[in-house]
């Protein structure tokens, strides 16, 4: 006979579950010193909720995973017998695949759950779903339209909940870009790194990270194409906070002008395609090319979330040295196994702390 203690959807519960909730070569070590920090239980819908601590411990346990399981050829079983259901309703082949492959090498089962599969707003609500999901599986992620659609999901649910991408912002994204800079470089803090393009979803994620890791971020997009204003606010708290930089501009060049790392993404995302013709026009002079890259420091590299087109990067930049967009791709899978093990476990890394 189940005795029901409290209910899972009240305050009391969503209150204990907020509350409880590069690989080592290249990979600079600090100090070994590091404030306890435990994300068990949290959702992630946006890095505007995580600390610069919890941040760095991320990055920490991604790049620890990476290093024992991909170098060292360890077996760890850190979710067996836990299973995830992924929820699509936009395609993608970085995060399905750095998903499912990354929570079964944990020893964990991935479900991936397209439109046609789940009745996610149609015919039951999210809050229902978010109910019945939280009896099957472990934890959620969910790439969506709509960033409401997750905020309904982790309303109703007694499970984490992952945001897999949706319209505001796209976390998993920028956790692997950091990541990737952090292997390159050694280190984060002093970096500066320089938005060509759209003020989109990945652009918001870099704008809620960037400071906490000491890093000066600058930003060009064609006017009408800016980010929203609710995030440039919260961006400028955070660069006062944090003593980092952030500019503003609609000039390429000068955006480029004296960065380590430059990064575009698409300018036509999904949903947008009848809006093409007029964006192409609109971003006109926005590909990063090599003079782009004249004006950067001499140790600068590029980023792109992929996938690409010739538009936004042209071929002597994407597949030069310089380019680090496939150690990028990878680590999408380094960095959402160890969002997974951190939301689901008490687990330690085992290298030491990086220097961030």
């Amino acid at each position: 006979m189940f005795v029901k203690l409290f209910s899972v959807h009240s305050p009391v519960f969503k209150c204990l579950k907020t509350l409880h909730s590069r690989s080592a070569r290249g990979f600079s070590c600090g100090a070994a010193s590091f404030a306890p920090v435990s994300l068990k239980g949290r959702s992630c819908l946006t890095l505007k909720d995580f600390s610069s601590d919890e941040i760095k411990r991320l990055l920490w346990v991604s790049g620890d995973l990476k290093h024992r399981i991909k170098h060292e050829k360890q077996y760890l079983p850190l979710l067996q017998g836990k299973s995830i259901a992924m929820i699509f309703e936009k395609r993608s082949t970085r995060t399905r695949m750095s998903t499912e492959t990354g929570f079964a090498l944990l020893g964990g089962h991935p479900c991936f759950l397209t439109s046609q599969d789940i009745h996610l707003g149609v015919n039951e609500s999210c809050a229902d779903t978010a109910r019945v999901l939280s009896g099957f599986c472990d934890i959620v992620l969910a790439r969506v339209y709509s960033h409401s659609t997750l905020e309904e999901l982790d309303k109703d649910a007694s499970v984490p909940i992952i945001n897999g991408l949706s319209d505001l912002y796209h976390p998993i994204q920028i956790l692997a870009d950091f990541l990737t800079l952090q292997e390159h470089y050694g280190s984060l803090s002093g970096l500066t790194v320089s938005w060509i393009g759209d003020g989109n979803n990945v652009l918001h994620s870099f704008m809620m990270t960037a400071a906490k890791l000491g890093v000066h971020l600058k930003i060009a997009t064609p006017k009408g194409y800016e980010p929203e204003r609710s995030v440039i606010q919260e961006a400028q708290k955070l660069c006062k906070e944090h003593g980092t930089q952030l500019v503003l501009t609609s000039d390429p060049m000068e955006a480029a002008h004296g960065s380590n790392v430059l990064v575009t993404d698409t300018w036509v995302s999904m949903g947008q395609e009848e809006e093409k013709k007029k964006r192409l026009k609109d971003f006109h002079g926005y590909q990063i090319t090599m003079k782009t890259g004249s004006v950067a420091k001499p140790d600068w590299t590029f980023l792109h979330c992929l996938p690409r087109k010739m538009e936004e990067v042209d071929d002597e930049v994407f597949y030069s040295s310089r380019s680090l967009v496939f150690p990028e791709a990878e680590n999408r899978k380094w960095t959402i196994m160890g969002l997974m093990v951190s939301l689901l476990t008490d687990y330690t890394p085992q290298i030491p702390m990086p220097k961030f």
